[in-house]
């Protein structure tokens, strides 16, 4: 019995004391005659042995499943927490795909917006632009754009260098083909082909500005052409210093903030389509006729302001990215409330500035006012408090009345106010974001910690960078403009050099739509009805006097 000391439980240890005394008593018993009453004694010893071995098996049985339960504690660990990174994933995909496709939908608010405030002789061909714009800049996007704004830059700090076609977008095994779509990492469990869908719907809003600035007056293959270098190009090289991790995000230590693309998207977009219609020119008898160019449908305009503020809500709050946790459902959630305030007061500030200057209602103007407190927002939303957010759109509806009437004082035309919208409004969206941090004054910094400061290595808030992050969003200011400004400036240049640029005199005097398209009108609203261009010509006779 010498075993049962090695136990270390106290019911083991016990068992192996009654068993010893067992024992024991049945040696003695053996060396005596047995009466009938020892005999039952003995039986019943035998059957608390049997019962006390019983025990002792179930308890190195327990105690056999435990060793085997704690040498599986850590396989049990990693599954749980592989199945947290596969949730996490999911909820990213979902959330993601959703926000990207509410993006994708402000295309149609673009199509309606810029047919609504062009002429409808030449609204088809508005349209078709918008649709070219998407299919070219998919092409553009999938086959050179993703790998030079998102690729690996290997420390140059400027562009990307693979991903070109979709290449290495997955993971597959040269043996069995199988295809590995996604693989976790502490960061998370997104795809890359996530990423690059949501990308893609900005990459192509961006292109899709240029197009409401050369409206009526360029020509459809031309603009294909450039909506192909845009995304391929111009707007890439934008993303890989700035969203794709090149040099301006850690510029002095601070890096720049563009929480949704103030500056990626809309300065990129409406510098290049300033320097474009600077160069392309006014439509003929912009100046001299403007009556002539009001917008012909107002209920299209204010269809696509709609859309447009409704897309918006995947273009801001969809940039965190994520969707993992409360703190996230929280940025997001802060993120779509400072959006939609600033909204509302861009769009309510045009409109008084506008009746105060005409004495009259002005709906164009209420849309685009919206349009430029959404575009002033975009960059500062994650890093602002509402009140922020309100003095945000404030200043951006003055921002753009003002620089609406410098185009219009330069004879600058552009048919739908995208540059002021877009360009002007996404410079002063930039610094709005470096001014109104919510750190506390200038000495804490966010950015983009969101909620948090920026910290040292010791976990502390670092101090005395607010004013270096105002300096970086004019850097990141310049840096736009210059490029964009030039390449588009080039672009555009050569195009009218080759006289591949702008439809002739004619063309635009009898609409776009009757000379290029089929059907060569956009509406018909009966079977009689007269084209625009008839239309004008029986007013203008009526109006003629008698010479019976």
């Amino acid at each position: 019995w010498a075993p049962f000391s090695s136990f270390h439980h106290p019911a083991l240890r016990s068992s192996a004391m009654k068993l010893f005394s067992i024992v024991s008593l049945l040696g003695s018993v053996a060396a005596t005659p047995v009466p009938h009453e020892l005999l039952l004694q003995v039986q019943e010893l035998q059957a608390e042995l049997s019962t006390q071995r019983q025990v002792i098996q179930e308890l190195q049985e327990e105690r056999r499943l435990q060793a085997a339960e704690s040498e599986s504690i850590d396989d049990k660990i990693t599954k749980l927490q592989e199945a947290d990174l596969g949730l996490g994933g999911a909820l990213d995909s979902a959330w993601l795909v959703l926000c990207g496709a509410l993006v994708m939908f402000m295309h149609a608010g673009f199509a309606m917006l810029e047919t609504g405030c062009c002429r409808a002789k030449n609204a088809s061909n508005v349209l078709m632009k918008n649709l070219v714009n998407v299919c070219c800049g998919t092409l553009g996007w999938w086959s050179i754009g993703w790998a030079l704004a998102y690729g690996e830059q290997n420390g140059n700090g400027f562009i990307g260098t693979d991903g070109f076609f979709g290449f290495g977008f997955y993971t597959r095994d040269k043996a069995s083909g199988v295809i590995t779509p996604v693989e976790c990492t502490s960061d998370g469990c997104q795809s890359t082909m996530l990423s690059w869908f949501f990308q893609w719907a900005f990459c192509t809003a961006g292109a899709t500005i240029v197009s409401g600035a050369v409206a009526e007056r360029v020509k459809s293959p031309t603009y294909a052409a450039f909506a192909f270098l845009m995304t391929s190009f111009i707007y890439p090289m934008v993303v890989a210093s700035t969203w794709g991790g090149g040099w301006l995000a850690s510029l002095f230590g601070v890096g720049y903030m563009d929480f949704a693309g103030s500056g990626v998207v809309h300065l990129t977009g409406g510098i290049s389509g300033l320097v474009g219609t600077t160069i392309l020119g006014a439509r003929t008898g912009r100046f001299s006729n403007p009556e002539e160019f009001e917008c012909h449908n107002l209920p299209l305009v204010v269809l696509g302001t709609f859309a447009l503020w409704f897309g918006w809500y995947g273009f801001n709050p969809g940039s965190t990215l994520t969707m993992k946790s409360g703190s996230d459902g929280a940025l997001a959630a802060q993120v779509a409330m400072n959006t939609t305030l600033a909204a509302a007061t861009g769009g309510i500030t045009v409109f008084l500035l506008r009746y105060v200057i005409t004495h009259k209602y002005d709906v164009g103007a209420l849309c685009n006012g919206i349009l430029a407190g959404l575009v002033s927002i975009t960059a500062g939303c994650g890093n602002m408090e509402s009140g922020s957010a309100v003095a945000t759109g404030l200043i951006g509806g003055f921002v753009y009345q003002a620089a609406s009437m410098l185009l219009q004082k330069l004879r600058i035309d552009d048919p739908v106010d995208a540059s002021p919208v877009h360009g002007f409004c996404g410079a002063w969206g930039l610094i709005a974001a470096g001014l109104f941090d919510w750190g506390r004054g200038i000495d804490h910094y966010h950015g983009w910690s969101g909620f948090g400061c920026m910290e040292k290595d010791d976990g502390g808030c670092q101090t005395g960078i607010g004013g270096t992050a105002i300096g970086v969003q004019f850097i990141m200011i310049l840096a736009i403009v210059a490029w964009a400004g030039t390449l588009s400036g080039i672009g555009f240049f050569l195009l009218k050099v080759t006289g591949a640029l702008r439809y002739g005199t004619h063309v635009e005097e009898v609409g776009i739509d009757s000379h290029h398209h089929s059907p060569p009108k956009a509406y018909a609203l009966g079977p009689n009805s007269l084209s625009p261009s008839k239309i004008y010509s029986t007013m203008t006779s009526e109006s003629e006097p008698s010479t019976v």
